[in-house]
């Protein structure tokens, strides 16, 4: 219903064509009505399509493509560019669909259906945040903000933004553009990210009042917000209200939510039930209702279901996506049976077109997390001679499995290929991973790749002051210069301890005393037991005394007997 109410206003179009770079008269580039539309037209159409669809890095411009197809004198119509639109943002990439329908509305010629508003508004959205999408929407007149209200509240939605949310409703109510259950249901989503239980059935009073339909998702939500506030009681009562509303009909989605909140109140039986009474609901011409109960029946524990369900949904007449086999060799994997996993991966090998490497990483995990490292690498060469291109999950896979079974110089060609991805995704190493290859270079005296590495970790905001320290120490030893390193430290305001101290005081004496200086943090490094403070700090006054001068006589050094008594090895 959402996509009939924003794009409604695609079904009417007027086509029209810009003028070349010969200025000729717009009327001469312009034809009345669809049926004008020759074969070569559409082939033309088709064409320019391909050209913008074809623009596969952001920073290109799909404004430029248009204005030179105009200007190479082609036409544009109007419903080419909004089914570009469409398509683009079903691809997410929305820097060229907002190029496609900027340069739409600047053109005085064309004229922007209050769907191509809502196109628009979207594509600001994500494109350049929520304030701009604000004026933008604010410049709309009513017909176009009631198309555009929806894409401007959901936003507010993926922002939790409940107060600007709320005030948009209110706006919107008041001007009579709510007609439907979705921004309702927008309300109720919101309200259930932010934990805001309590006002999902104030919203579903708000509908009833005003007479909106409730949808299966608007009872969907509401039997979720019910679980958390009073438990599985109120839930069933929610549930029977539905079953007598004509309105609906309850499906797969409604059995699966209803399994789900039976499965978190430990009701095993009755989320079995519900499950089995959600098979019956599917339908043979979609997947989606088999992905989520297999799921499901997964966190059930639930093996046998799993796979009988597989098995059941390849009656489904379209192509198994690999995004269906990535999720049962989860659902596998976390059942513990790799053997049925490995099986399952092989006929997804002889049916696939190309290779998504996302489908091979399921398995190199479950390899590496249970120490199958052979056969981990084994999968990783088969992947390469398959084709696949590994991403920086795969990397990351390897890297950790690696470090576990301290396969360091494979580990660290892992690391540099799966850091040099991390630009394009939200993965980041842990603090553990961090750390076990600082360590490895400072016990390898590796300081080339420390160096790098430092830069690296740094410029994704992970250094720190352990990571420093090692860094400082690897200098010192190496009697190099760490005056980048101390800049660093500076600029990211590092707050130092006494260790850290001394070191970037060794750095400002002479060499040999930096040495004599080292040595003794590096033994009283290995003092960790509290009983042992006064130890670290007989150390630390006697670095203090290299570089101040004052005679060592009367700062005793502790004797091993003294080490040995504290427990100190």
């Amino acid at each position: 219903m959402a996509g009939r109410e924003i794009f409604a206003g695609m079904r009417r179009w007027v086509p029209h064509f810009a003028s070349s770079a010969r200025r000729r008269p717009l009327s001469s580039l312009c034809s009345s009505s669809s049926s004008s539309f020759s074969s070569v037209d559409r082939r033309r159409d088709d064409e320019l399509q391909s050209k913008i669809m074809g623009l596969r890095k952001p920073d290109r411009s799909a404004t430029t493509v248009i204005q030179n197809w105009v200007d190479g004198g082609h036409r544009v119509s109007v419903l080419e560019l909004r089914r570009v639109s469409v398509q683009l943002l079903k691809s997410k990439r929305f820097n060229h669909a907002l190029q496609v329908l900027t340069w739409m509305e600047t053109r005085s010629d064309f004229r922007m259906s209050p769907g191509d508003h809502a196109m628009r508004l979207q594509s600001i959205i994500n494109v350049n945040g929520m304030l701009e999408a604000e004026e933008y929407f604010e410049q709309l007149t009513t017909a176009s903000k009631k198309a555009a209200c929806l894409p401007l509240l959901h936003g507010y939605v993926v922002e939790r933004d409940t107060e600007k949310a709320e005030a948009l409703m209110l706006k919107l109510g008041g001007l009579g553009l709510i007609v439907n259950p979705n921004p309702y249901n927008e309300m109720m989503k919101l309200y259930m990210s932010t934990s805001e239980y309590g006002k999902v059935p104030l919203v579903v009073q708000q509908m009833k009042k005003n007479k909106i339909p409730l949808t299966v998702l608007s009872y969907n939500l509401w039997m979720n917000a019910n679980a958390k506030l009073s438990g599985f009681g109120s839930v069933e009562m929610v549930y029977k209200e539905m079953l007598n509303d004509n309105n609906v009909e309850v499906g797969w989605s409604t059995l699966s939510t209803l399994a789900g909140i039976y499965m978190k109140a430990g009701l095993v039986e009755k989320a079995s039930f519900a499950l089995r009474s959600a098979e019956k609901k599917l339908s043979n011409c979609n997947r989606l209702g088999y992905s989520f109960l297999i799921t499901q029946y997964a966190s059930l524990n639930s093996k046998e279901d799993v796979l009988r369900l597989w098995k059941a949904s390849k009656a489904v007449a379209e192509r198994i996506p690999c995004t269906n086999y990535m999720q049962i060799l989860l659902c596998l994997v976390k059942l513990g049976d790799i053997v049925e996993a490995e099986r399952i991966f092989m006929e997804w090998e002889s049916n696939c077109f190309s290779y998504d490497i996302r489908v091979s990483n399921v398995l190199l995990g479950a390899y590496m997390r249970n120490g199958m490292t052979e056969k981990a690498e084994a999968l990783h060469l088969h992947t390469l001679e398959r084709g696949g291109q590994p991403n920086y999950k795969t990397w990351e896979i390897l890297m950790e499995g690696r470090l576990k079974s301290q396969n360091m110089d494979k580990a660290v060609e892992a690391m540099k290929k799966g850091f040099h991805m991390l630009q394009d995704c939200h993965w980041r190493p842990s603090e553990e991973t961090v750390m076990a290859f600082a360590d490895y270079f400072e016990k390898h005296g590796n300081i080339e790749d420390a160096n790098w590495y430092i830069r690296v970790i740094r410029s994704f905001g992970f250094a720190s002051l352990t990571l420093y320290k090692s860094l400082l120490r690897m200098h010192l030893s190496a009697q190099r210069s760490a005056s980048d390193i101390l800049k660093m430290m500076e600029e990211d305001k590092v707050e130092m301890d006494e260790e850290t101290s001394a070191l970037v005081q060794a750095f400002r004496g002479p060499v040999r005393d930096a040495i004599e200086l080292f040595n003794l943090m590096v033994l009283s490094r290995s003092c960790e037991s509290l009983k042992a403070s006064f130890v670290r700090q007989q150390y630390f006054l006697q670095g203090q005394a290299l570089f101040e001068n004052r005679s060592l006589e009367n700062s005793s050094k502790p004797s091993v007997e003294q080490c040995q008594g504290l427990g100190i090895n």
